[in-house]
């Protein structure tokens, strides 16, 4: 494709000498016909409007930049939604705990709290898994279902598992090299009776159903051979 040719303009005025026109700035003012401009529009040569400036800020920048950046806080526009739960867990459902202190042991699956953690029990006077949260991706849910419709767990939230924050003791100048015994943590009574509670109601519906008491003591293993994706639970 051939390159276009720029035309070169050329002036009504041409140079006898460089700086110096052939014709006056008067013949220039009637040969270029800015009078006919001037009576078009009331004697007065038509002017842009200017462009507006933009508006000075306020407040001035500082003189001094800071040596060091310091990151803004980006807006966290993240809202919690609830997890889905999987649609083999539901009330009553017999889950296979995969890790945490009660791993290989089964538990009753009670309700789904709001954080998305999954609200179990043992029941603890069964196999010593007391009520405790746990996380739907590290548990096996099985076939076998409990009948939970008598257990009331209304008041069982995420609230109800918090630890409560202890402020730590200042040591004094005596105090700094005595050994300090660690005091154990004591269960309120109140857990312990809402735990005989929910066990209670529970260990009814499990007695009702022959060899279930035995299938919720017994720890869940593999032995040697067997292939866990070919198992059904």
């Amino acid at each position: 494709m051939a390159l276009k040719q720029r035309t070169r303009q050329v002036s009504r005025n041409p140079e006898l000498i460089r700086g110096i026109g052939k014709y006056s700035r008067s013949q220039m003012y009637h040969k270029r016909g800015i009078w006919a401009i001037k009576a078009k529009n009331g004697g007065v040569f038509p002017r842009h409007d200017p462009t507006p400036k933009p508006q000075s800020p306020a407040l001035k920048p500082p003189k001094f930049y800071p040596a060091d950046d310091v990151k803004k806080p980006l807006l966290n526009k993240h809202k919690p939604r609830l997890t889905k739960l999987r649609a083999s867990v539901t009330p009553g459902t017999v889950l296979i705990l995969l890790a945490g202190r009660f791993k290989g042991k089964r538990a009753v699956f009670l309700k789904q709290l709001p954080s998305g953690l999954l609200l179990v029990t043992g029941p603890f006077k069964i196999n010593g898994v007391p009520l405790r949260r746990v996380n739907q991706s590290y548990v096996i849910a099985t076939s076998t279902k409990v009948d939970v419709s008598a257990v009331n767990v209304d008041k069982f939230d995420d609230k109800y598992f918090s630890k409560e924050s202890q402020k730590k003791k200042k040591k004094g100048e005596g105090e700094f090299f005595e050994t300090e015994k660690e005091e154990k943590s004591v269960l309120p009574q109140q857990k312990k009776d809402d735990q005989k509670s929910v066990d209670s109601a529970l260990i009814k519906a499990i007695e009702s159903v022959p060899d279930l008491n035995a299938y919720l003591g017994a720890r869940f293993s593999l032995k040697d051979g067997v292939k866990p994706h070919e198992l059904v639970f």
